[in-house]
C-alpha cells in the first residue's frame, strides 16, 4: 500500500506522536467494497506497525470501509470514510500525529476559542482524493473535532460512496455537513468555520480590528503578488500588515505547477502553504477571513492615511497600500448557470471530476485551461465535449493533438453557449447556438466544467478614485503605482499584460520597493 519512500516519510513523522492512540476499521463485505476493505485494512496495518504507540482493531462503523483515529481509550471523534490517500494523505498523518497529542500550530488564540464552542456539531464533508482544496476543510474540522468533545467530523470520499453523493444531489466538492444540513461549499478555513459557529467572534474581532495602529505598508490580497509584497515591505523594517480572505487565491485552483522557475513541478496548495510559510518567518500583521468592501485615498479627512473599510464593519488604515487581490474564474453569465452553480456547473475539473465518474460532461474553453480539463476528465468521465466560441482553438498545440486522440473526447468550434438547463435540482444539458449556421442545438451533459479566462478582483474599487481599465483591471505604472499617491498594485487585478505566478511575484516586490520609496520621500 505504502511505497518504501512513503513509509520512510511517516515513521519519520510518527516518532513525534507522544502517547497512545488507536485506530479503529471498519470493514465491508458487499462485493463492491471487499476490495477497498482490502486496502483499507493493509494501509491500517502498515501504519499501526510503524509505530509502539499505535494499536488496530476492527469496529463497525456507520460507513465501511472506513478508519476512525483516536487517543486510546477514547470514544473516536475522527474519521474518514474511504481511503485517506492522494491529497488526503496528509490529512491522515496531521490527524494521527493531533490524536498522539502533537501540538498543532494553529494560533493559541484561535484553539481556545474551538474549545469555547458550546453546542453538539457533527461534521461530514464530502471530498474527493484529486481535490486540492479539500485537505484544508478537513484538515481543519478534524482538529476542530481533537480539540473539543462536543465536535465529530468525517471526511467521505464521494467517489466511494456515491449513493450518499446521489441522494444529497452533491455536485462539488468539499461539500459540508453539520448535523445533517447542508453547512457550507468550497474550500474554507477554521477562521472561516468558528464565526459561523460562533455568533459573537465576528464582532469581537471588528472591534479588535478598529484598534489596531495604522500600518506603514497594507497589502490587500494573499496569492502570489500579495506574498511577495508583504516579505519585501516586512524586509524593509517597516510596519507591515497582509489582508486576505483567502490566503494563496487562484494559486489554491491550480493542480499542477510546470513553469515556477527553478521547481520542475510543484502543486497550487503546496506553493500557497509554502507562502504564507516563508510570510510567517517576518514580522507580517496577517488578518485573515476578512473582504475589503473599498478603499478611501489619503486626504485631510483620513490624516493623510489611506483607508480601507472592511466587510466586518472594522476599517484598517494605512500610510500606503499594496492591491493584490488577484483574479477569479470567469462566468459564462448564461441563464441557468447561478441557479445550477455546484449542481453540475463546475469550475475546478480537478475538484469536481470524481463526482461525475460515467458521465457525460462538457467543457466551455478552448484555451489551455479548458484542453487540459478535458484531458484529465477524458479519464474519468464517459465522454467529453468542448465547446469554443472562436473557430480555432487557443490551445498549444501539444494539448490539442492530445485531446484529438482520445476517443471520448469531442471538439466544437464555433459555439456560443447561451443556456444552462436542468430538472431544477441538477443539470441535464445545456444549449449553445452554431455561429456557422446560427442553428440552435442542445447537448445532453451532467456536468459543465467552465474554463474561459479569468476576471479581476476589483468590484470593491468601483467608487473610488482608482483609475481601472475597461475590463476592471488596476491601471499600473512600470513602479506598480496606481492614479492615487501612496496606492500600489500588482499581480492578476492590474493591467499587467501576462497573468502568471511568476510575474505576480516580481510585480509584488516591486510594488513593495516602490511603496517604500514613497514612504521614506513623503
Amino acid at each position: 500500500m505504502l511505497d518504501a519512500n512513503l513509509k520512510q516519510q511517516l515513521n519519520a513523522y510518527l516518532q513525534n506522536i507522544v502517547s497512545p492512540i488507536e485506530i479503529s476499521v471498519s470493514l465491508s463485505e458487499t462485493p463492491e467494497q471487499v476490495a477497498k476493505s482490502t486496502e483499507l485494512r493493509e494501509l491500517a496495518t502498515e501504519i499501526s506497525q510503524l509505530s509502539h504507540q499505535i494499536s488496530l482493531k476492527e469496529a463497525q462503523a456507520h460507513r465501511s470501509p472506513s478508519m476512525s483515529i483516536a487517543p486510546a481509550g477514547q470514544t473516536p471523534r475522527v474519521s474518514f470514510a474511504g481511503i485517506p490517500m492522494g491529497h488526503e494523505f496528509t490529512s491522515l498523518v496531521l490527524a494521527l500525529l493531533q490524536a498522539g497529542g502533537h501540538p498543532s500550530k494553529v494560533s493559541s488564540e484561535l484553539q481556545q476559542q474551538i474549545r469555547d464552542l458550546k453546542g453538539e456539531f457533527h461534521f461530514e464533508t464530502y471530498i474527493s482524493l484529486s481535490c486540492q482544496n479539500c485537505p484544508d476543510v478537513v484538515q481543519a474540522l478534524n482538529l476542530m473535532a481533537t480539540l473539543n468533545p462536543n465536535i465529530t467530523h468525517v471526511m467521505i470520499d464521494g467517489a466511494l460512496f456515491q449513493d450518499e453523493v446521489t441522494e444529497r444531489q452533491i455536485m462539488a466538492v468539499p461539500a459540508v455537513y453539520l448535523n445533517g444540513e447542508h453547512f457550507g461549499q468550497g474550500r474554507m478555513s477554521l477562521e472561516e468555520i468558528i464565526p459561523k459557529l460562533d455568533s459573537e467572534a465576528a464582532e469581537r474581532q471588528a472591534a479588535n480590528l478598529n484598534d489596531v495602529d495604522p500600518y506603514d505598508v497594507l497589502v490587500v490580497g494573499g496569492g502570489p503578488a500579495g506574498a511577495a509584497a508583504a516579505i519585501y515591505a516586512a524586509r524593509k523594517g517597516i510596519r507591515t500588515g497582509l489582508l486576505a480572505e483567502r490566503f494563496g487565491g487562484q494559486v489554491m485552483d491550480t493542480l499542477g505547477i510546470e513553469n515556477f522557475i527553478s521547481v520542475p513541478y510543484t502543486e497550487g496548495p503546496k506553493l500557497a502553504a509554502s507562502l504564507e510559510q516563508h510570510i510567517k518567518e517576518y514580522d507580517v500583521d496577517i488578518i485573515s477571513a476578512q473582504r475589503a468592501t473599498g478603499i478611501q485615498s489619503a486626504s485631510a479627512d483620513t490624516n493623510g492615511l489611506v483607508n480601507i473599510p472592511l466587510a466586518s464593519g472594522a476599517t484598517l488604515k494605512s500610510r500606503s497600500v499594496i492591491l493584490a487581490t488577484g483574479a477569479r474564474w470567469r462566468e459564462l453569465n448564461v441563464p441557468g448557470e447561478v441557479e445550477y452553480r455546484n449542481k453540475g456547473v463546475a469550475y475546478c475539473p480537478h475538484c469536481d471530476g470524481p463526482l461525475f465518474k460515467g458521465k457525460r460532461v462538457a467543457v466551455v474553453g478552448g484555451g489551455n485551461s479548458g484542453i487540459e480539463a478535458a484531458i484529465d476528465l477524458a479519464g474519468l468521465v464517459e465522454h467529453v465535449t468542448v465547446l469554443e466560441f472562436a473557430d480555432t482553438l487557443r490551445a498549444d498545440e501539444v494539448l490539442q493533438r492530445k485531446a484529438e486522440s482520445l476517443p471520448n473526447v469531442e471538439i466544437i468550434r464555433s459555439a456560443q453557449t447561451t443556456e444552462v438547463v436542468g430538472d431544477g435540482q441538477k443539470v441535464s444539458g445545456m444549449n449553445y447556438i452554431d455561429r456557422v449556421s446560427g442553428e440552435p442545438k442542445h447537448l445532453a451533459v451532467a456536468g459543465i466544467f467552465v474554463q474561459i479566462g479569468l476576471v479581476p478582483n476589483t468590484e470593491f474599487l468601483q467608487g473610488s478614485n482608482i483609475e481601472l481599465s475597461r475590463f476592471g483591471e488596476v491601471i499600473i505604472d512600470a513602479k506598480g503605482a496606481t492614479s492615487q499617491p501612496g496606492v500600489f498594485a500588482a499581480g492578476d487585478a492590474t493591467t499587467v499584460p501576462h497573468k502568471q505566478i511568476i510575474i505576480a511575484m516580481g510585480a509584488g516586490a516591486t510594488a513593495a520597493l516602490s511603496a517604500f520609496d514613497h514612504l521614506i520621500r513623503s
